[in-house]
């Protein structure tokens, strides 16, 4: 260390300039879809149109977990290069436009979620069909559409389809094993199926992911949250037309027993 000359002081070390600090929103562990995996779901929505000729389709964004807020929810698809804004509608549909960047990039469809926190499923609605119901052909579109785009991800192997027999589209949507969940908007009672003159009244078995799921296994389901909703649907029975109509009885409508 040098000496400085008697009487003279040692100057002071210049102050360092302020250090700017940004702050750069990002959820850990976000939801995310694979981009070629959805536009495989939208090839097959074209592939198959023939079981709902008069719908388009869109994909849908629901809660998985009790904590999940969907106020505020955003969607993109980005890649390495690009990143795409979707827009969600009011009740969190949105179509899934074809970006040939975006697909040389892999992208990846990215919710400003937690990984997790989120069901996706297909939304086909044919025109016309009343509110309260749905329409048979639709939902074996939205299984077929669904599965292909990688849209489900249950992880317990109480769910058949994610075995090895049953791995494709066409197994999981034509078997009566496949296990492929659908949600009423509302607290499901009872869920009737009808056509003509036929109606049946869906076993219990077919609702609240079949009646028999664990508090252990419902953090498997991504009907988490929307357990009271879910309900099987008849897709795999050839002798139900597309036109078959899926009726549902609300529990808040339900009727109450007399004491």
């Amino acid at each position: 260390m040098a000496c400085l000359p008697a009487g003279m002081a040692q100057a002071p070390a210049p102050a360092s300039a302020p250090i700017q600090s940004v702050t750069v929103p990002y959820v850990r562990a976000p939801v995310d879809k694979s981009y070629r995996k959805m536009l495989a779901g939208v090839a097959r929505f074209e592939r198959d149109h023939a079981f709902a000729p008069a719908a388009s389709l869109r994909f849908r964004l629901l809660p998985r977990l009790p904590a999940t807020t969907m106020e505020g929810v955003s969607l993109r698809i980005a890649g390495e290069r690009i990143s795409v804004p979707l827009a969600l509608d009011a009740d969190h549909r949105f179509a899934l436009p074809h970006n040939a960047e975006a697909e040389r990039e892999d992208a990846a469809v990215l919710a400003n979620r937690r990984a997790d926190s989120l069901t996706w499923r297909a939304a086909i609605h044919s025109p016309g069909v009343a509110q309260g119901t749905r329409r048979l052909g639709d939902l074996r579109l939205e299984c077929r559409v669904g599965i292909e785009a990688g849209l489900v991800s249950n992880s317990s192997p109480i769910f058949g389809w994610l075995s090895d027999a049953l791995g494709s589209a066409d197994q999981v949507c034509t078997s009566a094993d496949g296990n492929y969940l659908f949600f009423a908007d509302r607290p499901v009672f009872s869920v009737t199926v009808r056509h003509g003159a036929r109606a049946d009244v869906l076993p219990f078995s077919m609702l609240y992911a079949g009646g028999r799921l664990t508090a252990a296994d419902l953090r498997f389901c991504d009907c988490q949250v929307l357990l009271d909703r879910s309900y099987y649907a008849p897709i795999f029975d050839p002798a139900w037309p597309d036109d078959s109509i899926v009726e549902f009885a609300y529990i808040q409508d339900a009727p109450v027993a007399a004491p």
